[in-house]
């Protein structure tokens, strides 16, 4: 019996919680969408996490990939894309956050579209990485 206790001891693995503040996960959607400034998919794709899944705003096709990430924002920012965050509602947890709300995009044609969004973030042991992001159309016309 103690040989088993001694055993299931030597497996337990402690997590040591990286630190960080709702301003702080704020910010990592402000990095994100400076990187849509950029005109480069693979600065926005350099956000997530590589085992990550993005369900966009203007796609029904789930992406996976980085190349399936970096296809959609190819063509995502072809209009020039501007985000600007409505409301929000964030959540800390041990190397994990969520941020979740509505927010709006501005194109450069003078079109907008409203949606709300689910970005679900893991901390890698380097930095904040987006490991789900949701983004949805608001159903309901105004």
């Amino acid at each position: 019996m103690l040989a088993f206790a001694f055993a299931g001891h030597a497996y337990a693995k402690s997590e040591v919680c990286h630190p960080t503040t709702e301003k702080q996960v704020a910010s990592l959607f402000d990095r994100w969408n400076a990187t849509l400034q950029t005109g480069d998919p693979q600065k926005v794709v350099a956000n997530y996490a590589s085992k990550s899944i993005l369900l966009p705003t203007l796609s029904n096709k789930p992406r996976l990939t980085s190349e399936e990430k970096v296809d959609y924002f190819k063509h995502f920012m072809e209009h020039k894309p501007v985000g600007t965050i409505n409301s929000r509602a964030i959540e800390i947890n041990c190397n994990s956050a969520s941020d979740s709300g509505l927010y709006t995009f501005k194109f450069d044609d003078g079109s907008e579209v409203q949606a709300r969004y689910t970005y679900t973030y893991k901390w890698n042991g380097k930095q904040w990485l987006i490991s789900s992001h949701h983004s949805s159309a608001m159903p309901e016309k105004n």
